[in-house]
């Protein structure tokens, strides 16, 4: 739900990280048509330092969506097509011998970088996955007893297939905690879809970039400026205590056999923030922690095996649980 600013203040910063979220939305548009939504939030997740899980069916352009957010906004970028053979090594790096100075060296692997693709995330191996699971939670991956520091835009984006189960290992609550949004990517509406058909289906678009990402919107130190004013917008305590009570009724929802913990609640605000200046303003409104709850909560409850079996969806669940909640003025 977008909230304009008021007044024109160009000098002011959420307004200018209102005009690069418009231009984001507008330019992938051209590339990956019918997710605005998914782009705006991964601009959001930019903004806080969060990591986003893509869920989604095979040939939604979830791994073309997040090139082509990674080509606009200028980061180091890498992927990482996660198999149940894939080691932690694969990942984090590893040492090799050098006679030379008959000592080992550190070779970093592809999570040194700003941006992380982990595509297919959920087949690799519990080992594997809490190898990259410390990178994400902590900046850091520790080797041969020394620890090695992450760009401080680290940033892992991360796919998944829910309808493929075999050769999968589900991901462990502890992960899923990790990621900011867990965002759903949907098939394309009628007309976006017949316009992709149209325009990837001709063969002068064989370049999938092709026109849009011969320049970029923002590189790196801007992205670090953004996160710093994204600090300084306004969150009232009337805001805290309306998103404190979401979290507090998924622990006492009677279809919710598990709620969201004290860090999703703290993920909350810190993501509405950040859509707040996305939109425009220096200041949270409840529609802000509206809009991103069910994206940051959805990955943080359990339903109970009632639940299941009735076929109540934990997004449905969270919609009952915001329209009990009375919105502070």
């Amino acid at each position: 739900m977008n909230q304009e600013a008021g007044g024109n203040q160009p000098e002011r910063p959420e307004l200018r990280i209102g005009q690069f979220a418009n231009a984001l939305e507008s330019s992938v548009d051209q590339v990956v048509k019918g997710q605005p939504g998914v782009v705006r939030y991964t601009l959001v997740a930019l903004l806080v330092g969060g990591h986003v899980l893509l869920e989604g069916n095979p040939g939604t352009a979830k791994t073309l969506l997040v090139r082509t957010i990674g080509k606009l906004c200028t980061l180091e970028f890498r992927r990482i097509q996660f198999t149940p053979d894939l080691m932690p090594s694969d990942i984090t790096g590893t040492s090799i011998f050098r006679p030379d100075r008959a000592d080992f060296e550190f070779r970093r692997g592809p999570v040194f970088t700003q941006l992380l693709l982990a595509d297919e995330i959920n087949r690799a191996p519990a080992r594997t996955q809490a190898a990259l699971l410390q990178a994400m939670q902590e900046r850091i991956v520790s080797a041969d007893g020394a620890d090695h520091s992450l760009h401080e835009l680290f940033t892992v984006i991360a796919t998944q297939n829910p309808l493929e189960n075999e050769g999968t290992y589900p991901l462990p609550e502890a992960e899923l905690d990790r990621f900011l949004f867990k965002l759903m990517v949907d098939y394309p509406a009628e007309p976006d879809e017949l316009e992709i058909f149209r325009l990837h289906g001709a063969p002068r678009t064989a370049d999938e970039f092709g026109g849009i990402i011969k320049g970029h919107l923002f590189g790196a130190d801007e992205l670090v400026a953004m996160r710093r004013h994204v600090l300084q917008v306004e969150l009232r305590p009337e805001i805290a205590n309306y998103a404190l009570q979401m979290i507090r009724q998924t622990r006492e929802h009677p279809f919710l056999r598990a709620g969201a913990s004290t860090r999703a609640g703290v993920m909350l605000l810190r993501a509405s923030r950040a859509l707040a200046a996305t939109y425009g303003r220096s200041f949270v409104v409840p529609d802000d922690v509206r809009e991103l709850a069910p994206a940051a909560l959805r990955h943080r409850v359990y339903r109970t095996a009632a639940a299941e079996l009735e076929g109540t969806t934990t997004d449905s669940i969270l919609q009952d649980i915001i329209g009990r909640i009375p919105v502070p003025r």
